[in-house]
């Protein structure tokens, strides 16, 4: 309200002289005059003196107000600037020690393929050299029951044919280790 009326009356002094100034000016646009110089000059330090009592704090304070918020959002842009580098930045680490640990889980992997199939290869030839030994024993066991019963029936074929020959039976307990003792007297010679 107070400004108000402080404007409508500089408004007021400000018309005084234009209006004076009309019919004066008849007499030409380079003329100087005192009186209207005064009053200009008045009108500007009394407009001087409002601005600087009421406008000019107003201002400076809307001013300073606006450098302090470009100053605050200054400082937060480069506070959000240097914590979106540390972020990155961790972001990055985060990224490189996962790829570091994928990495490792991937050659941890092949090396456990590796030592699972070398055991499984492993455990198959132990499995087939026991096969194989147990083979060769059952085919050594076989022969060797094979060449006893051919031993048994050369003998029994051998006091068949001498029996006849002589014409009497052999056939006795001490007749046949006679007959394999000579018999694994050949082997032994062989």
């Amino acid at each position: 309200m107070k400004q108000s009326l402080v404007v409508a009356f500089m408004l007021a002094l400000a018309a005084v002289p234009a209006a004076g100034a009309q019919e004066e000016h008849a007499a030409g646009p380079l003329t100087v005059e005192g009186g209207l110089m005064i009053w200009t000059l008045v009108v500007f330090g009394l407009l001087l003196l409002i601005l600087r009592k009421f406008a000019w704090p107003a201002i400076l304070g809307a001013v300073e107000a606006r450098e302090q918020a470009l100053e605050r959002q200054l400082a937060e842009a480069e506070q959000n600037r240097v914590e979106s580098a540390r972020l990155l930045e961790e972001h990055k680490q985060l990224v490189t020690d996962a790829r570091s640990q994928a990495h490792g889980i991937v050659v941890e992997a092949r090396q456990h393929a590796d030592k699972e199939r070398a055991v499984a290869l492993e455990k198959t030839k132990q499995e087939q050299g026991e096969l194989l030994a147990r083979a060769r024993r059952e085919i050594a066991g076989e022969r060797d029951r094979a060449i006893a019963d051919l031993r048994r029936e050369a003998v029994d074929l051998s006091l068949a044919a001498a029996s006849k020959l002589i014409g009497e039976r052999l056939g006795s307990e001490t007749d046949r280790k006679v007959v394999l003792d000579y018999l694994a007297t050949l082997d032994t010679g062989r």
